[in-house]
């Protein structure tokens, strides 16, 4: 599974939110930015679409800048990655969702390799949907650790 930019810069960002201010103290879009040299026009983009999720609130004013929404220890992995990246799909015929998997492929009841990408993206939902943002944020669990698949 390749992981879209966007993906990568927004649990970076993440975590830096979380490390410099978390659901206290307002941090500025560009210090976040500049600290994990991330454009920040990027960053704007990827934190609209984490406030419109409810990972973060905006704040106005001086001390501006945007604050966790919830407590690190509430932020799974697995969730930030959803919203970001999408489906943690591999391929069309698997979905996480209860949708048809025979409109992606007539082949679906005959096929045995829909069953080695269905142990791939249940690896890979367990794997992030174990991990909060306290764990990575921590160093409990090291970013590379999260990415890697050695597993499956």
């Amino acid at each position: 599974m390749k992981v879209a930019k966007k993906t990568e810069y927004g649990l970076r960002a993440m975590v830096c939110l979380a490390l410099m201010g978390g659901q206290k103290q307002a941090v500025a879009l560009p210090i976040i930015a500049q600290s994990e040299q991330i454009p920040e026009q990027f960053l704007d983009q990827i934190f609209a679409k984490l406030r419109r999720a409810g990972f973060v609130k905006s704040q106005r004013g001086v001390n501006g800048g945007y604050l966790l929404s919830r407590a690190p220890e509430k932020i799974s992995i697995g969730e930030l990655v959803r919203v970001l990246e999408g489906s943690l799909s591999p391929i069309g015929c698997v979905t996480e969702e209860n949708s048809d998997p025979g409109e992606f492929c007539g082949r679906v009841s005959a096929c045995h390799a829909r069953n080695v990408w269905l142990r791939v993206m249940n690896a890979i939902t367990h794997a992030l949907d174990s991990l909060t943002l306290a764990e990575v944020m921590h160093d409990d669990v090291p970013v590379h650790e999260v990415l890697e698949m050695d597993s499956l």
